[in-house]
């Protein structure tokens, strides 16, 4: 477990998610929609503010429990919701886990993804410990592709059958982000 921490480069801000903001979380999934569902399952028409009241609640317990650590993405000067990123399927024993992101559709194309992929990357390394961060992308997915290889991910290939989405089983682009890409040594 790590405690709550804000982490910014100036442009954006990631922080936990916060009691009470389920509405920008709701209305932002909701602009996104076309452009989330075919990636994400939970990214559907009955995503409610219900939902998002609930994800926070969860996110918050994991966060205390160091299973996951979710982050809303902001701007670090007006402090909109721009989206989430977060570290998910954290492995204790082996020390790594997932980096996921997205970026509400009104914000997309600016660098925000990536910009919270390195700064949620450099969490991992520093904070938490991990030695691994795994980014697992839907083959078709090209615009989280983009942004992995934009910011110096491993393309590491194509695991068959890795994800399913929406009872689909998918094939995943397997990218990897290691402490030695920021300049740090893998501790435990």
């Amino acid at each position: 477990m790590y405690p709550f921490v804000k982490l910014t480069d100036s442009i954006v801000t990631l922080r936990p998610y916060e009691f009470g903001e389920e509405k920008a979380l709701h209305n932002a999934v909701q602009e996104s929609l076309l452009e989330l569902s075919p990636w994400m399952s939970w990214a559907n028409e009955s995503y409610s503010t219900e939902t998002a009241s609930t994800f926070i609640t969860l996110t918050r317990s994991y966060w205390s429990s160091g299973s996951m650590y979710a982050f809303a993405i902001t701007d670090s000067q007006t402090g909109e919701f721009l989206g989430s990123c977060s570290l998910s399927h954290i492995h204790t024993l082996y020390h790594f886990g997932n980096l996921g992101y997205w970026v509400r559709t009104s914000r997309r194309g600016k660098g925000i993804a990536g910009r919270a992929a390195k700064l949620i990357a450099r969490f991992a390394f520093e904070k938490v410990k991990l030695i691994r961060a795994e980014i697992v992308i839907a083959v078709g997915n090209d615009a989280s592709k983009r942004v992995a290889e934009k910011v110096g991910a491993h393309a590491e290939g194509i695991l068959f059958n890795r994800i399913v989405i929406n009872e689909l089983v998918c094939d995943a682009h397997m990218f990897s982000l290691l402490p030695s890409d920021f300049g740090l040594v893998a501790q435990l």
